[in-house]
């Protein structure tokens, strides 16, 4: 069976999102997903809500990792990893989980938090995946000789919305056959068609007031 599934959605328990976590199934279904990745910030605990709430989609747990070199995204795990290890180690913890390891956009100019490419090259024989589309990119500067070179290491490229809003959720996703685990997603994850959107430009500044928000101590 064909399924739909976002990569990459963040809940209120990142600081520069506003997704309740029992919101999200409803939501996920409206939009025609099956499976969702839940990808807090540093946090496995929106994804382990999420899970806990969805009683007709797939919920993957995992996290946006901030290591010493940028960001990293870590599928299928049963704990949180630390943030601010080496890629290297980031990369080992997610390993000894039976975790999937991907790069979050890693071509867009504007994010700060975006891995260094001198990371990104160290551990191109370490990645599962590697997305090439993310919905918020603003400015892309794709890197083609290292896009290629991560596929003929076994990378699959793929399409995400990293949804931080209500709007977002669904707006980039996969096509794929259903899947029982991490090494049965990675294989299916082979055959995966990407739908990809753009969101719209205002979602950037509702994050930066969120942020700014939280960051005062108020929550939602």
């Amino acid at each position: 069976m064909k399924i739909n599934i976002d990569l990459h959605v963040h809940t209120k328990y990142s600081r520069c999102a506003l997704l309740n976590p029992e919101e999200i199934e409803p939501l996920a279904l409206k939009r025609g997903l099956y499976a969702v990745a839940i990808t807090d910030h540093n946090t496995i605990t929106g994804a382990l809500e999420v899970k806990n709430h969805a009683k007709k989609i797939k919920v993957i747990i995992g996290e946006e990792i901030k290591t010493n070199q940028g960001e990293i995204l870590g599928y299928f795990l049963k704990e949180r990893i630390p943030p601010l290890l080496s890629p290297e180690e980031t990369i080992k913890e997610i390993r000894n989980q039976g975790g999937l390891v991907s790069i979050p956009h890693p071509f867009d100019r504007l994010r700060s938090s975006r891995i260094a490419a001198a990371a990104l090259e160290n551990i191109l024989p370490e990645l599962d995946m590697i997305e090439v589309f993310n919905s918020r990119d603003i400015l892309k500067g794709q890197d083609l000789g290292l896009i290629k070179k991560a596929f003929q290491m076994g990378a699959v490229p793929v399409a995400a919305s990293d949804a931080h809003l209500r709007v977002e959720l669904g707006r980039s996703y996969l096509t794929m056959e259903d899947f029982d685990g991490p090494d049965d997603f990675l294989k299916n994850l082979h055959g995966m068609i990407p739908v990809k959107r753009k969101s719209p430009f205002w979602v950037h500044l509702v994050t930066k007031v969120l942020k700014f928000y939280k960051k005062k101590g108020n929550t939602f």
